[in-house]
């Protein structure tokens, strides 16, 4: 048999020996455990060729204290240090490569040339001109009539007749529907009859009272037969009174048998069908009349308005109003403001306005949603500029403005009112300086830029070269 004892040594310096046992089979074992052959028992080691073999023992420890742990294998650390130290050396990498070229620098020359505080920035410019800029409270407001009349019968009977039509535009006194009359005709007819009967007994008691008169005179009759004929006089003119009455009531009924429009409009859907009993205490009436033309809208504005309103009225002014539809882009109807309300409301911190308008081509619908559009004043010969400019910040309200060496600088203003588009600057600003409204995000005071050319008039950008031509540009 051979045996052989080898030491390798790696990176960390670990010994290793190779163990030959007897059946021919090889073993590595490493300083301080030996390995057990499981099929050929204990493993034995050979120093030189020809020699037996002696059984391997574990090596001597130093003895343990009584009570201390027992110290474990020898584990190196080396490796680890080594892999500790790369970390750190990779990462301390990175980190000054994100500091020497970080993209959030915007000082010129920070970083060395090159970076990106040293590029312009491409913007997009305006010029501030002169124009005038109206002052404008938008609110939202009803559609509401002047008028709206639920047709009543004011006596009961049967509906003979509709003469309306759904929806039909009516005048005062057009002809709406007729109740039968005949009861009503005969009371009258009664009425008559009893206001006739006691008209002839009040001239009858009259005659008889002047010859009563006459003969007090001459003492032929006693004067308490001449007061008892006047006291009847006087019951027959009030009989002759309540008749007269009577009769007028009836005339009345008649009258209130032919139903008429009150006021001038559209009428609604029909609520009774003829043939109907109807009474005065239909809920809904017979019908509903809406007037159209004119018509009002009612909207509200802050009570912060009135400082600017109120001068307004007193000059006597007529406030224009424009009515668009919800979604603000179609205009209804135009009008202007008639009223304004006495008082504001404290839950809201609003007053209610009335504005008044023709509709004539009836755009404008009974309690219909507009918007409102009131125009209070109008600054004229003032800047203007694009809203998108005004910028705010810690300066305040300013803007960017382009000097002539391609350089912006922060401007702070004094803004006015807009009108979505434009925006009226009071102060800070002159006519024909350029201020920038894009690109704005990553200037700064002092920053370069550039402003792109304006792409003439009917000029389209190149199509992007197809496969086809890069090939013959590149042959070339």
């Amino acid at each position: 048999m051979l045996a052989a004892r080898a030491w390798l040594t790696g990176r960390v310096g670990i010994g290793m020996t190779i163990v030959v046992h007897p059946a021919g089979s090889t073993r590595a074992e490493t300083d301080g455990m030996r390995l057990m052959d499981e099929q050929s028992g204990p493993a034995q080691a050979y120093d030189a060729p020809g020699t037996r073999p002696a059984p391997l023992s574990p090596a001597p420890r130093a003895p343990v204290p009584p009570g201390a742990v027992p110290p474990g294998p020898v584990r190196p650390r080396r490796g680890g240090l080594l892999r500790g130290l790369l970390i750190v050396l990779v990462l301390g990498g990175a980190i000054g490569a994100l500091f020497y070229y970080h993209p959030w620098a915007k000082t010129a020359g920070r970083g060395g040339p090159g970076r990106y505080g040293d590029v312009p920035q491409a913007v997009r410019t305006a010029p501030a001109v002169a124009g005038d800029m109206p002052v404008v409270l938008n609110e939202l407001g009803t559609v509401t009539p002047l008028a709206t009349v639920t047709v009543q019968t004011q006596i009961s009977g049967y509906l003979q007749q509709v003469a309306f039509t759904e929806g039909q535009m009516v005048k005062p006194g057009d002809f709406l529907a007729q109740i039968d009359p005949r009861p009503y005709q005969a009371a009258l007819e009664t009425a008559q009859g009893t206001l006739a009967h006691d008209q002839a007994l009040l001239a009858e008691a009259r005659i008889d009272l002047a010859r009563y008169q006459k003969l007090a005179s001459q003492d032929s009759i006693a004067k308490q037969q001449v007061d008892t004929q006047a006291a009847l006089v006087k019951q027959y003119e009030g009989s002759v009174l309540s008749d007269q009455g009577t009769v007028d009531t009836q005339k009345t009924n008649l009258i209130y048998c032919h139903i008429t429009a009150p006021v001038a409009g559209r009428v609604g859907l029909r609520q009774v069908d003829q043939g109907n009993y109807v009474t005065p205490s239909l809920t809904n009436g017979l019908v509903v009349i809406t007037q159209l033309q004119p018509i009002s809208v009612i909207f509200t504005v802050p009570e912060d308005a009135l400082p600017q309103i109120m001068p307004r009225l007193a000059a006597g002014v007529k406030l224009p109003v424009t009515a668009t539809d919800r979604a603000d882009s179609h205009k209804l109807a135009e009008g202007v403001m008639a009223v304004l309300d006495n008082q504001v409301d404290t839950t809201t911190g609003t007053v209610k306005i009335r504005a008044m308008f023709d509709n004539t081509d009836s755009a404008l619908f009974p309690n219909q949603f507009v918007n409102v559009q009131l125009l209070v004043n109008t600054i004229e010969k003032t800047v203007l500029v694009p809203t998108a400019a005004i910028q705010r910040g810690v300066p305040g309200t300013y803007v960017f403005v382009v000097k002539p060496d391609d350089t912006v600088s922060v401007q702070t203003v004094t803004i006015g009112p807009g009108d979505g588009t434009n925006t009226a600057v009071l102060k800070g600003l002159s006519i024909g300086e350029a201020v920038v409204i894009d690109g704005t995000d990553r200037l700064h005071e002092g920053a370069k830029v550039t402003v792109p050319a304006a792409t003439p008039p009917g000029a389209e950008a190149a199509p992007p070269p197809t496969h086809h031509h890069r090939h013959a540009a590149a042959a070339q």
